[in-house]
């Protein structure tokens, strides 16, 4: 790993060599994404590359989300709430139109939530939408949304991409040619190479001050490195090669923005396949895992440590990673009280994010250590999507950041990859969704971190640092990354 680690230096001075001056454009803006989005509609996809593109530049929700991961009010300027929690009344900003010239009114609210919660739903969070009763348009400009169960977090829900507002018409085209009511309108996009987006001259809010955004896909991290030096790509939201971060540090050129995610990134595993359905066999796994060495080798260290599945950031958050320690006796001890003593084959399969790669070769390592012989694969996105996110499950292990906010009820779902089945937690979070005072929200969070990691449902490793890299003189990107989004709407040049 040593070796790996020096090679990977040697290659990161001869991408940051040679620069080139350039002026600053002062209207445009380009933007470097590791991994190119399967299509550009985030109400039906699960994919974050998507959001990323698209969320608040796009398109845009009742509410929206801050940098500092507060809701605010976006195409609903303002809401009444019933003294039972159950009944939203929504006014509806006037003078808004989709980028194809159409008026926003109330029956886009209407057939946005009802296409999100309906039996054809597709959306990837359908969870967030199944406690809606009804959505009634009581004025052009009025929408009356009726809970069935009060939801403490209601208010947050509509601000995600799973929540963006849709016009019918277009609906069925947003895969391709997206249209919304953001600040930004769809261009075009080279497939395997861009997104192209412009300011749309009839926004309703404040114009932003960049014309004309990018968004490049390149996924090696030397050619991330490569381009931010050449002026090809101006700002990194996310950078592949940590390991560069001093070397950038200290060129005039550039500055690094270090910030926090949602993201927990995890070592899953799939619950439906022997041995992994035993809780010894993943504490021993969870025993095999030197966290730290992981977190160092995959984001160059900048990542915080994680016992369970919740933001160590939080008030609330636990910290569990104490709970099983790397010890590889231990770990060998508890398969050979699984019975499965002279350990197994696996499959590690790794979607193409640069962390995931990275750390994928060093769990793997560490998984042998024990006598689980574990062999990589790596998948392209739509691939990782359709056969480990979704039926038929095909992997053992995987590694993964889940950075979506609030994201630990998922494991509650019986058709959720991970395949865990456990009545006591989706009882815990059943009352979690319910409940609407911040202390009950607080305690349920904490019963449910605790669960998580006792159980072994997955080796919680880190959470996913904000690496970001941008040219001297850019202002207004997010340096944290409360939802998963580059929101480029107060982007500017100095």
């Amino acid at each position: 790993m040593q070796i790996a680690r020096r090679t990977m230096l040697l290659l990161g001075a001869a991408a940051l060599a040679a620069p080139r001056a350039l002026a600053q454009p002062r209207d445009s803006l380009v933007v470097g994404n590791p991994v190119e989005p399967p299509h550009l509609d985030p109400t039906t996809h699960v994919a974050g590359s998507i959001r990323e593109v698209v969320y608040a530049n796009l398109y845009q929700g009742l509410t929206l989300i801050d940098e500092q991961g507060q809701p605010y009010p976006c195409l609903a300027e303002r809401w009444d709430v019933s003294p039972d929690n159950l009944a939203y009344t929504f006014h509806l900003r006037r003078g808004v139109t989709f980028h194809d010239g159409r008026p926003f009114t109330s029956a886009d609210v209407v057939f946005t939530l009802d296409r999100a919660r309906g039996p054809q739903s597709t959306n990837a969070n359908k969870r967030l939408f199944e406690t809606i009763a009804s959505v009634e348009a009581t004025g052009p400009h009025t929408v009356r949304v009726t809970l069935s169960r009060p939801v403490g977090s209601f208010l947050y829900d509509m601000g995600s991409a799973d929540a963006a507002i849709v016009s019918e018409a277009t609906a069925a085209t947003n895969t391709t040619n997206p249209i919304g009511t953001g600040p930004f309108r769809f261009v075009r996009w080279v497939r395997g190479d861009r997104v192209e987006l412009d300011r749309y001259p009839q926004y309703w809010g404040e114009a932003p001050r960049i014309a004309r955004v990018t968004f490049r896909f390149i996924s090696d991290a030397q050619a991330q490195a490569a381009a931010l030096r050449s002026g090809d790509v101006h700002v990194f939201p996310t950078f592949g090669a940590p390991e560069l971060f001093e070397e950038l540090r200290r060129d005039p050129n550039f500055e690094v923005l270090l910030g926090l995610t949602e993201g927990e990134v995890i070592l899953a595993m799939n619950h439906r396949r022997r041995p992994l359905n035993d809780v010894r066999v993943r504490r021993a796994v969870t025993h095999a895992l030197d966290r730290q060495a992981i977190n160092e080798g995959a984001v160059g260290g900048y990542g915080r440590l994680i016992g369970t599945h919740y933001p160590p950031h939080y008030p609330d958050a636990l910290d569990l990673t104490g709970m099983y320690p790397h010890d590889v006796n231990r770990a060998r001890a508890l398969l050979r009280e699984a019975g499965v003593g002279s350990g197994f084959q696996a499959r590690l399969i790794l979607p193409p994010f640069p962390y995931a790669r990275r750390a994928g070769e060093i769990v793997q390592a560490m998984l042998a250590e024990v006598g689980i012989r574990a062999t990589i694969q790596v998948y392209q996105g739509p691939q990782w999507l359709s056969e480990v996110f979704r039926p038929p499950y095909d992997y053992d292990f995987t590694i993964i950041a889940h950075t979506e906010p609030f994201d630990f009820p998922n494991y509650a779902r019986p058709d959720w990859y991970i395949g865990w089945e456990n009545q006591a937690y989706r009882d815990l979070i059943e009352r979690w969704f319910r409940a609407v005072d911040p202390a009950e929200r607080s305690a349920l969070a904490q019963q449910a971190q605790r669960m998580l990691a006792e159980e072994c449902v997955a080796g919680f490793l880190f959470q996913l640092p904000k690496t970001g890299v941008q040219r001297r003189g850019l202002t207004g990107m997010w340096r944290n990354s409360p939802v998963q989004a580059n929101d480029v709407t107060r982007a500017a040049w100095s």
